[in-house]
C-alpha cells in the first residue's frame, strides 16, 4: 500500500492550498480517508476525514476554511484550504484507514508565512 501526498508549500496568511493524496495497492479499499497535521513541539491532530459515502469531521479551529473531499473510483483525497494562517503551518499527513489498520504518507509541508 502507497499513500502519496503533493501539493504543500509556502503562501502568505489569507492564501489558499490544495493538498492532494492518492492511496494505491491491490486490492486496496479504504474505509475513511483524511489528513493529520502536526506542527513543531505539538501532537499530531486530526483535520479532516471522509467516508465513502461522504460523511466529513473537521477540526473546529478550520471549520469554514478547509473543505474535504474525495474520489472513491481514485483512492483520492483532497483538502482544500482557503484563509490559511500562521497557525496552520505544520506537516499535513495523508491516511487511509483498512480492516488491516491505517496506512499513512510521508507528509507534506504547509508554511504559512509573510
Amino acid at each position: 500500500i502507497h499513500v502519496v501526498e503533493s501539493g504543500g508549500g509556502l503562501v502568505q496568511p489569507g492564501e489558499s492550498l490544495r493538498l492532494s493524496c492518492t492511496a494505491s495497492g491491490s486490492g486496496f479499499m479504504p474505509y475513511d480517508m483524511g489528513w493529520y497535521r502536526q506542527a513543531p513541539g505539538n501532537e499530531r491532530e486530526l483535520v479532516a476525514s471522509i467516508s465513502t459515502d461522504g460523511r466529513t469531521k473537521d477540526l473546529e479551529s478550520v471549520k469554514g476554511r478547509f473543505t474535504i473531499s474525495r474520489d472513491n473510483a481514485k483512492n483520492t483525497v483532497w483538502l482544500q484550504m482557503s484563509s490559511l494562517k500562521p497557525e496552520d503551518t505544520a506537516v499535513y499527513y495523508c491516511y487511509a484507514e483498512t480492516v488491516e489498520g491505517n496506512f499513512w504518507g510521508r507528509g507534506t509541508l504547509v508554511t504559512v508565512s509573510s
